[in-house]
């Protein structure tokens, strides 16, 4: 008798670890998925907002067996922060394609840089050197440095600029008086 409730008792240890494990990895997939800001179009505005969901809170929920997301931030906060959140419709239709990072990602994808002309690298190699963008009054600047809720409106005025040419041309406009141009050997 003393093996076989100490089978039962293994096997509903098993059964429990189980449960827990797949739960874990089920809230984990569900926080990773939900970080991030994402560009929307407010409802009630019809003009784009940043927003970021409570990933925290959405992967705790999915451990639970839940699924409901909610916003943590969003660009029109403090003033619209009791608004109805009816744009986490919108990010469950369009899912991933609403994140900044994505959306800036699909932008660059084909284009090269404005001065050297080379291509400009794929978001999964920006780990250290992001490209930049050119802005029409000719300034460099980094993608990071545009609030999300501009993004469409960038996006469409802006060139894109490679990071070594950023940080060329960025260096050309701090330091005039240390640059030397010289015609091109070509």
């Amino acid at each position: 008798m003393g093996t076989a409730v100490v089978v039962v008792v293994l096997s509903l240890s098993g059964v429990a670890l189980g449960m827990t494990i797949f739960a874990s990895v089920r809230g984990v997939h569900v926080y990773l998925r939900a970080r991030g800001k994402r560009l929307v179009t407010c409802p009630e505005t019809h003009c784009a907002a940043a927003v970021e969901l409570d990933a925290k809170g959405a992967g705790l929920k999915a451990f639970r067996g839940g699924s409901h997301f909610c916003l943590q931030d969003c660009s029109r906060w403090p003033e619209k922060q009791d608004c109805a959140q009816d744009c986490l419709q919108q990010i469950e239709t369009q899912g991933q394609g609403c994140l900044v990072r994505n959306i800036v990602g699909s932008w660059y994808d084909g284009k090269t840089c404005f001065y050297c002309h080379r291509p400009v690298d794929k978001v999964e190699e920006w780990t250290g050197h992001p490209p930049a963008l050119l802005a029409p009054d000719r300034k460099t600047i980094m993608w990071g440095e545009v609030p999300p809720e501009k993004l469409p409106e960038v996006l469409e005025k802006y060139q894109p600029v490679c990071w070594s040419c950023h940080i060329a041309e960025t260096f050309r406009r701090v330091h005039p008086e240390l640059v030397t141009d010289r015609p091109a050997r070509w």
